[in-house]
């Protein structure tokens, strides 16, 4: 009882720790103008890919079904954040979090009638709802702007600190959410889900139940990840519902590892600040996902991490075992 509720406590602290310096210092180098605002900018846009891909990968490694419309997802949240804050006049906060729920309930909506389905099929109703989305979005003029767009000014869009640390913060929340449920009874039903469906439902698993349990937190993460888009550009269009977006973030998926959350994290950070390193390209830097895509599935085509997740737990367990035995050591190498 005293091992399980230490391990439970080490699952929480011990990352929120790391969460906090992660957080925290680099904030504060951006205050300082140690980091300039442009290179917070590109970071930050990297938090937000980051969510998008944890939310991917939460339906696509974690529960085992393919979905491309996760742009969908995105730009209602967005919009969703516009609507409650400039339309309805609510607090910002409240408008992020109805805007995560709106998503969430579009998530099951989608998902209970299309969870029956699975593979090449998921993925084409997926594909057909994120382009309904965008088709109504550039429509529905009086919300959406319709093509041109709709402009959101907020705090995180002015304040390049105050924009990394919300972002990031709110990422690493929703990591060490995921880690921990993923470890409980819940979460590991939905991965036997996902390892073998008979196998599951032969065990007494609700194979559909889990499925949408899956489908509809990942919606919700969508919905968080298109509204911080939203505050943090300061100005949505339709097209952020397309199926190229959908597309992004599955390559950071791929390329991270199908079920590893910190490498979908990894890889989300490092190919959007290729992206921007890679401008003096012009169109040309397009190329570089499908070849990166490509170099990936021929000589890794399980990720940089495969299925593998970067714990902070033993990595922190790790460093007090060499620290403690330096400091024995009085101070002389091995």
């Amino acid at each position: 009882m005293e091992i399980n509720r230490r391990n439970r406590l080490s699952n929480w602290i011990i990352p929120g720790v790391f969460a906090l310096a992660g957080v925290g210092l680099p904030s504060l180098l951006i205050k300082l103008n140690i980091i300039d605002a442009y290179i917070a900018q590109i970071i930050t846009l990297g938090g937000v890919n980051a969510l998008l891909a944890v939310s991917v990968n939460t339906i696509t490694g974690i529960t085992g079904q393919l979905s491309i419309g996760q742009a969908g997802f995105m730009a209602l949240g967005a919009y969703g954040a516009i609507f409650f804050n400039l339309d309805v006049g609510l607090p910002l906060p409240i408008a992020v979090i109805l805007a995560g729920v709106v998503t969430a309930l579009a998530g099951f909506l989608i998902g209970f009638p299309t969870l029956k389905l699975s593979g090449d099929y998921l993925a084409i109703v997926t594909l057909g709802f994120g382009e309904i989305i965008r088709v109504i979005l550039i429509n529905l003029k009086g919300i959406s702007g319709g093509a041109n767009g709709r402009r959101f000014t907020t705090f995180l869009a002015i304040y390049p600190d105050r924009s990394f640390f919300t972002v990031t913060a709110i990422l690493a929340g929703v990591l060490i959410l995921l880690q921990n449920f993923l470890r409980s009874s819940y979460g590991r039903a939905i991965l036997a889900v996902r390892e073998d469906e008979i196998a599951a439902n032969a065990n007494g698993i609700e194979v559909f139940r889990y499925k949408m349990a899956g489908f509809v937190i990942a919606s919700f993460i969508a919905g968080i990840g298109g509204s911080l888009f939203a505050m943090v550009v300061g100005f949505v269009k339709p097209d952020v519902a397309s199926f190229n977006k959908s597309i992004d973030y599955l390559i950071f998926v791929v390329l991270g590892g199908m079920g590893s959350m910190t490498g979908s994290v990894l890889a989300a950070y490092v190919l959007t600040y290729l992206q921007e390193f890679l401008r003096f390209l012009q169109d040309y830097r397009l190329l570089i996902y499908p070849l990166i895509l490509i170099f990936v599935m021929l000589f890794r085509p399980q990720g940089l991490l495969g299925m593998k997740e970067l714990s902070f737990v033993h990595l922190s367990v790790r460093l007090w075992t060499r620290l403690s035995g330096f400091l024995r050591r009085g101070g002389k190498a091995p």
